[in-house]
């Protein structure tokens, strides 16, 4: 992991190489996943002229190979406004986007096996009625009802959040990159940014391996490789690429799209119905982070290096409560590289130094599902210059002066390594 910079030089193309020079256009996103390409598809929208530029294939990289599922109640208000939003976003995207969704809204069920974690669930049915979400405790007999691959052995207590989803990922920024496209926006895969041209406070120039591109505005959301280009740009955007794994069984009989997703809070386990199978990901307690400083410059998701027997370790530790995983035959087994801050926030808004430099990252696994509402919010920011509500919880700039590589990499390891119990941020949340 690299030493965080506060200011590096912007890398500037010689004039003797005589770069092609793109069109200019009002906004460059840089990164086709679920959140670039939402935001590509708003600020179209909105009437700005946009390239959405991939160093690889549109929507091909981690985004696709998420998990798909929505969990709606977050542990403060402003993320569950933005998480809610933009699953009303999802049930409306053949409407507003005129592109194809198929989902399926079973809602989701927390799990309890500690003491701890049934007073953290019976505190966060009290949260979540407050903010007006239908959410209700039940009973592990009540919970097996409504999932009947579970049973209730070492269950204390469970919740059901009645409105969640979940889909095949791979619709949200393949659905969004068409829309932006349909709406004028142009779309450039296989094209790598190298560096950027900034007069004072502005990046002017985007450049890449297949030429400049001129903009008013620029969106990094490069995902896993976000803070590469924030650093270019001469900025900072602290996050950890981590390896993150899920597999999915052959058909079952039995599995029914009406069967809600569950989440064992404890192992960090979730699990939810998928093409006839059942998907099973998780959490390990010691993830492999990646410095993408020590990767070639042509690495790209697939590339990445997976390992099923985590995947059979986190099965075993909810042998009691599923053991459909014991032997159940592998479909699939594919994995990605979501980003993690310290703090467990997205980071959105100007990049710290530079005033139209907008970062869209650190998605910390949950950015597919909130990626409709976040990319609604920086086109409003890019167009308007602000979002619709406060967003400074998650700033760029929050972050500490001086956050050294090794305090960044254990604080963003010990927050994906506890993600569904980690400490609340801020007083308020359950």
């Amino acid at each position: 992991m690299s030493e965080p910079v506060a200011k590096t030089t912007p890398i500037i193309v010689a004039a003797s190489e005589k770069p092609t020079l793109m069109p200019r256009f009002d906004v460059v996103v840089v990164g086709s996943g679920a959140l670039g390409a939402s935001a590509a598809f708003h600020l179209a929208r909105a009437g700005r002229s946009v390239a959405l530029l991939d160093k690889a294939e549109i929507a091909s990289q981690t985004s696709p190979r998420a998990a798909g599922l929505s969990g709606q109640l977050r542990r403060n208000i402003v993320m569950s406004t933005l998480a809610r939003r933009s699953v009303e976003k999802l049930l409306a995207f053949a409407d507003e986007t005129g592109e194809p969704m198929e989902l399926y809204q079973p809602g989701s069920m927390n799990i309890a096996r500690t003491e701890r974690h049934r007073v953290q669930l019976e505190k966060a049915v009290a949260w979540g009625q407050s903010l007006g979400f239908p959410i209700e405790a039940l009973s592990p007999e009540e919970a097996c009802e409504r999932m009947p691959f579970l049973r209730p052995t070492g269950v204390l207590s469970a919740t059901h959040l009645k409105t969640d989803v979940f889909l095949e990922p791979a619709q949200v920024p393949r659905g969004y990159a068409a829309a932006a496209a349909k709406l004028g926006a142009e779309l450039h895969p296989h094209t790598r940014v190298d560096g950027f041209v900034a007069e004072g406070a502005k990046v002017r120039r985007v450049l890449t391996d297949r030429g400049e591109f001129e903009a008013d505005a620029v969106v990094d959301a490069a995902g896993a490789w976000a803070r590469r280009l924030a650093q270019l740009a001469g900025s900072e955007a602290p996050m950890v690429p981590m390896r993150h794994q899920l597999m999915v069984t052959e058909p079952i009989d039995g599995v029914g799209n009406d069967q809600p997703i569950v989440r064992v809070i404890d192992v960090n386990v979730y699990v939810r119905p998928d093409r006839g199978g059942l998907m099973l990901g998780g959490y390990e307690r010691d993830p492999r982070p990646l410095d993408l400083n020590q990767t070639p410059v042509d690495f790209r998701v697939e590339d990445l290096e997976l390992d099923l027997s985590v995947l059979r370790r986190l099965a075993a530790t909810v042998g009691d409560q599923f053991p459909v995983f014991v032997d159940a035959p592998i479909r699939e087994h594919r994995g990605g590289l979501p980003t993690m801050t310290i703090d467990g926030e997205h980071i959105v808004g100007p990049a710290p130094g530079l005033d139209n430099l907008y970062l869209l990252a650190g998605c910390n696994v949950g950015g597919l599902s909130i990626s409709p509402a976040l990319g609604e919010e920086i086109a409003a920011w890019v167009v308007r210059g602000a979002p619709s509500f406060d967003l400074s919880r998650m700033s760029p700039a929050r972050f500490p002066q001086g956050l050294s590589a090794s305090e960044l990499l254990a604080g963003a390891t010990e927050r994906y390594a506890h993600y569904y119990s980690p400490p609340p941020v801020l007083p308020g949340a359950y």
